[in-house]
């Protein structure tokens, strides 16, 4: 008897400190889920501006769009930033996603002109090999800032690949796969660009003003 008795004592207090360590668990998930989402908010306005500076429009992060875009690798509408002046877009900003880098996705943010000249690449998280691959952020390299003021003759501009394979861009010493997926992935930023060119290029307010009034006419 005295041995059940035990045995139901060490039972419910091993019980109790799961459901105690559980509990702990799941609040601490919860407060660092919000920090972490608050922090990537913050890293991504910081990019933002390092791509467009305050002085060219200092309402970047307020002007912004929803869109479909398959084509980049999102499953979900992604949020493109627009820099509007005189009521015309003058430069988008949007996501984009290298998934063959050498360590799994490279999350970006990068910014076009109206004429289709890159207007700058920057890197928000990553996984690749400290000392290589991680060149691709600017703390680390200026390499990111060869995408600046580039543009793109056609699909197939043979320009747009790392020397190795006889385009502009460099690769790192020992290290090639990073940098191609990472050019890759600009390539078909610029080109999702392109083909939705008129769409990106409609100021959010005329967009948000066109969505009221289709739903006053239903």
């Amino acid at each position: 008897m005295e041995l059940l008795i035990s045995m139901r004592r060490s039972t419910l207090g091993i019980a109790l400190f799961a459901a105690v360590t559980a509990g702990v668990i799941a609040v601490t998930q919860v407060m660092t889920r919000e920090r972490i989402s608050q922090n990537q908010q913050e890293h991504q306005a910081r990019a933002l501006y390092e791509i467009l500076p305050r002085e060219l429009d200092d309402q970047l992060h307020r002007q912004s769009i929803l869109i479909s875009a398959p084509e980049l690798g999102f499953a979900e509408p992604i949020t493109v930033y627009q820099s509007i002046q005189n009521n015309e877009v003058e430069a988008v900003i949007l996501p984009a996603i290298a998934p063959d880098g050498y360590s799994g996705d490279i999350r970006m943010l990068v910014g076009i002109w109206r004429d289709g000249r890159v207007a700058g690449v920057r890197v928000l998280e990553h996984k690749e090999t400290p000392g290589l691959g991680d060149k691709v952020e600017l703390a680390k390299s200026n390499w990111i800032l060869s995408f600046d003021d580039k543009a793109m003759d056609s699909s197939n501009d043979p320009r747009w690949r790392v020397r190795k394979d006889g385009g502009d861009f460099d690769q790192f010493t020992g290290a090639t796969i990073t940098p191609r997926a990472v050019v890759r992935a600009v390539a078909r930023t610029v080109q999702f660009y392109e083909s939705r060119r008129p769409e990106l290029l409609t100021p959010a307010t005329e967009q948000d003003a066109h969505l009221t009034v289709s739903g006053d006419e239903s």
